[in-house]
C-alpha cells in the first residue's frame, strides 16, 4: 500500500482511507493507494463491501494544484472507472470538503454517505479549468444536467443537506462517527444488486430542452466577460446530454487539455497560490503563538463599524459594538437588521439565521463593557485626532494582552500607537467597504507592532472569511497608496480629452466589474474630496489638484447618496447616465487649463490608469511596505475588483513584460512630465531582464 493511503478490514467491509494531510489532495500515491486498497477488498471473499474516507479534516478537497498540466500514471486517470466498475459495492464517506477530483472520486463510487457539515462541489472553473475527472459527465447523469450546471459553472461548495436533496448524497448523517455510519450503510447495502453505476444512468440527460445551455450562456455573459472556462464547462454537460459516456469523456478531456495550459488557467493558479503565500510573513514562524479570540468588540456603529461587527457575527464570534450615544447605536443595529433583512430577501440567509447572529452582537455604551474582549476594531471617523483619543480610552480599559485594531485607511499606526503604552499591541486591520462583503483585509504592521499581534490579525481574517495581507505603515499602506495614482489619472484623462463614461467602458472590458467613475460616485465623491483635502495639507509638494471632481463636490453631486455625481442616477437604479451638465464642467475646466483636448484608444487609457499605479508599486516594494509583489496583487485582486482571470496588477505587469512598461514611461516622462519617471526598481528589472516576480 502507498503510504498516504491504509487499509483495514472491519467485518465484512474493506475500509480504505486516504491519509494525506492537510486536506487528502489527489497528490501522485494517493489513486495508486487507493485502487490498490480497492484491489484487496475485491480480491478478499470475506469483504463485502468497502468504505472510501479521509482521515483528518477531510474526504478529499480535490487536486494537488502544483501537478495540474503534468503527465500522470495510468491509474491516476482512469481510477474512478475501476471504482465504478467493481463487483462489490463501494461507500464513499464524506466529511470536511469532496471537491473537484475529490467529488469525482465520490462519483466513481457507489454510494456516498456524508456527515451535515460536509460540503461538495466541482469549482475547478474558479482557477480557469474544468472538471477533467468524469465530473461533467457524471454529475448530470445523476442530478439532470440543469443542476449540474448550476454547480461546475459557478463552482459552488454545495452544503450536505442540499447535497442530499439533489441526489448527490445518498445519506446524510450527524457530525460525528462517520466511519460507524457509513460502515454500517455499507452493510445494509452489501447485498443490494444491481449495483449503481452513475455512467450507466441515463434517464436525466435524454430528451433535455437545448435551450438551458443557451440560457446558461447569457446569464453568465457578464460575469464571465473574457473568460473561456465556464463556456467549455457547458460544452461539457451539453457533451453529456447528446453523446454516449465514454465519448463525453474523451470530449471533456479534450476541453480539459485546452484550458489547463492556457493563460486563464496560469493565471488563476497564480492568484491560488498568491494568497497562500500572502499568509507567510518572511519573519514570522509557526512557533508564533496568536491570541485566541473568543470575544471581539468594535467602537463605532457607523457603515465599518457594523459591517465589520457583521463580520464576526456571521462566523459566530460574539462580539460587542461600542458606540457614544443611545441613538447611534440604535441607528447602527437598525442598518445592520435592515442588512440581514436584505440578505433574507435574496436568500441566502433566513429568518432565524438573522435572529442567531443579531443576537452575537451586544450593543454597548461605555468603554469598559468592552473591556474583557480580546481583539478591538476601531472604526470611528478618520481624523487622527479622534483615533488617538479612542485609542487613549481603549489601552486605559483593555485587560492585558488585548489586541487594538485601527480600521483606518491611510493614517499613521505608529502615530496611533503612540496614544497608548502598548504599541506593541497595535496595528492595523483596514476593512474595506462594505465590510461584510469585501474579502481583503489589509493588515498593517507598525514598527512596534509584535509578531503575536500580526498572526492573530491574520487568523482571525481567515475566521471571518477574509483574505488577509501584511504591509508596513505608509500614507495609504500598500492598497489605497498603489491605487491613489490610478485615481489621480482617471482624472488627468478627462482634463485631457477623455469621457468618464469611455474611461469606464474601458475598464468594464478588461474585466472590471464597474467603471472607476461609477465605483467613485458607489462610495462618494464626498469621500475623495475629503482625502484629497488631508493630502494637500499633509503632503503639498506631491500634491495635485484635481479641479474637475472639486467642482462636482462644490455643486453637491456626491454620487448616488445624492442621485449625481460623474454620473445621474434614477430612483431606484444604480445605471449610471450620462449627464450633460457634468459634460460641461468638464469642457469649462478645459477652457481653464488651457488644455487641447484630444482622442485617446482604448490601450492608452487603460495603460496610463494601470501603469501609473504598477509605478506606485514598485516603489512601495523598493521600500519594503510590501513583501512581494503578489501581495500587491492580493490587494488590487480582492479590494479593487481587479479580474482575477488577469492574475493580478503585478502579474498582468509580468506578462506585458517590465522592459516594455519602462520604456513606455520613459516616453510619458519626456511627454507628460515628472509623474511618468520610472521607479528605480522598474528600471533595475527592465535593466537586467527580471520581472516583478523575482522582485
Amino acid at each position: 500500500m502507498s503510504d498516504l493511503v491504509e487499509y483495514e478490514k472491519i467485518g465484512s467491509i474493506g475500509v480504505i482511507t486516504v491519509n494525506n494531510p492537510p486536506v487528502n489532495a489527489l497528490s501522485p500515491g494517493v489513486p495508486e493507494g487507493m485502487v490498490e486498497g480497492v484491489e484487496k477488498g475485491i480480491a478478499d471473499p470475506d469483504v463485502k463491501a468497502m468504505v472510501l474516507i479521509g482521515a483528518g479534516r477531510s474526504f478529499i478537497a480535490g487536486a494537488d494544484i502544483k501537478f495540474l498540466g503534468k503527465p500522470r500514471s495510468k491509474i491516476a486517470s482512469n481510477y474512478r472507472e475501476l471504482f465504478e466498475n467493481s463487483e462489490k459495492p463501494i461507500v464513499a464517506a464524506i466529511h470536511g470538503y469532496a471537491l473537484g477530483g475529490g467529488l469525482e472520486t465520490a462519483l466513481g463510487c457507489h454510494y456516498r454517505v456524508a456527515v451535515e457539515s460536509a460540503k461538495v462541489g466541482l469549482p475547478e472553473v474558479l482557477i480557469g479549468i474544468l472538471p477533467g475527472g468524469a465530473g461533467t459527465q457524471r454529475l448530470p447523469r445523476l442530478i439532470g444536467p440543469e443542476a449540474a450546471l448550476e454547480m461546475i459553472v459557478t463552482g459552488r461548495h454545495v452544503p450536505a443537506r442540499e447535497a442530499g436533496e439533489l441526489g448527490i448524497i445518498d445519506e446524510v448523517v450527524a457530525d460525528g462517527d462517520l466511519k460507524s455510519a457509513a460502515i454500517a450503510f455499507a452493510e445494509k447495502i452489501a447485498d443490494q444488486r444491481p449495483i449503481p453505476r452513475i455512467s450507466q444512468m441515463n434517464e436525466k440527460v435524454e430528451n433535455v430542452d437545448s435551450g438551458i445551455f443557451d440560457a446558461m450562456r447569457k446569464k453568465i455573459e457578464r460575469r464571465a466577460r473574457n473568460q473561456i472556462a465556464p463556456y467549455h464547462c457547458i460544452l461539457c454537460v451539453e457533451a453529456a446530454v447528446s453523446l454516449p459516456f465514454d465519448e463525453g469523456v474523451a470530449r471533456e478531456r479534450e476541453l480539459f487539455q485546452e484550458l489547463v495550459n492556457g493563460e486563464e488557467a496560469k493565471s488563476l493558479r497564480y492568484a491560488f497560490f498568491s494568497e497562500r503565500q500572502a499568509a507567510k510573513i518572511p519573519d514570522i514562524d509557526k512557533s508564533i503563538v496568536p491570541v485566541d479570540v473568543k470575544l471581539a468588540a468594535v467602537v463605532g456603529a457607523g457603515t465599518m463599524g457594523g459591517g465589520i461587527a457583521m463580520c464576526f457575527a456571521d462566523s459566530g464570534i460574539p462580539v460587542k459594538l461600542l458606540e457614544i450615544s443611545k441613538k447611534f447605536l440604535e441607528e447602527g443595529m437598525a442598518k445592520i437588521k435592515a442588512n440581514y433583512e436584505t440578505s433574507i430577501k435574496r436568500g441566502s440567509i433566513d429568518a432565524a439565521e438573522m435572529d442567531k447572529r443579531l443576537a452575537l452582537i451586544d450593543p454597548v455604551l461605555a468603554y469598559e463593557d468592552i473591556a474583557d474582549a480580546d481583539l478591538v476594531i476601531e472604526a470611528v471617523f478618520e481624523e487622527m485626532s479622534v483615533k488617538e483619543e479612542v485609542f487613549g480610552k481603549l489601552d486605559a480599559v483593555m485587560k492585558p494582552g488585548a489586541i487594538l485594531a485601527s480600521n483606518t485607511s491611510t493614517l499613521d499606526i505608529d502615530q496611533i500607537a503612540r496614544a497608548t503604552k502598548r504599541p506593541e499591541a497595535v496595528l492595523g486591520m483596514h476593512f474595506l467597504s462594505p465590510a461584510n462583503v469585501m474579502k481583503l483585509l489589509e493588515i498593517v504592521r507598525g514598527e512596534n507592532t509584535s509578531k503575536e499581534a500580526v498572526v492573530t490579525a491574520l487568523k482571525i481574517g481567515r475566521r471571518i472569511g477574509k483574505v488577509g495581507a501584511v504591509c508596513g505603515n505608509c500614507d495609504g499602506f500598500l492598497a489605497n497608496r498603489s491605487r491613489m495614482p490610478f485615481q489621480t489619472e482617471m482624472n488627468i484623462l478627462i482634463e485631457d480629452g477623455a469621457m468618464p463614461e469611455q474611461v469606464d467602458k474601458v475598464m468594464i472590458d478588461f474585466g472590471y466589474p464597474m467603471g472607476p467613475f461609477a465605483v467613485g460616485d458607489l462610495a462618494g465623491l464626498d469621500i475623495g474630496y475629503a482625502v484629497r483635502k488631508r493630502r494637500a495639507v499633509e503632503s503639498p509638494n506631491e500634491f495635485r489638484k484635481l479641479p474637475i471632481p472639486d467642482r462636482l463636490y462644490e455643486m453637491g453631486r456626491y454620487g448616488q447618496k445624492t442621485s449625481g455625481g460623474w454620473f445621474n442616477y434614477k430612483p431606484g437604479d444604480r445605471t449610471p447616465y450620462p449627464d450633460p451638465e457634468v459634460v460641461k464642467v468638464i469642457e469649462d475646466t478645459r477652457r481653464k487649463l488651457g488644455v487641447e483636448p484630444h482622442d485617446f484608444t482604448d490601450e492608452e487609457i487603460l495603460q496610463r490608469l494601470l501603469f501609473s499605479s504598477i509605478n506606485e508599486a514598485a516603489k512601495i516594494l523598493e521600500e519594503g511596505i510590501a513583501y512581494r509583489a503578489s501581495d500587491v496583487d492580493i490587494m488590487w485582486l480582492y479590494g479593487f475588483g481587479f479580474p482575477r482571470y488577469r492574475g493580478g496588477l503585478m502579474y498582468w505587469a509580468d506578462q506585458i513584460g517590465v522592459k516594455k512598461i519602462y520604456e513606455t514611461m520613459c516616453e510619458w516622462e519626456k511627454a507628460y512630465g515628472e509623474r511618468w519617471k520610472p521607479a528605480t526598481l522598474i528600471k533595475e528589472l527592465a535593466d537586467s531582464g527580471k520581472s516583478f516576480a523575482d522582485a
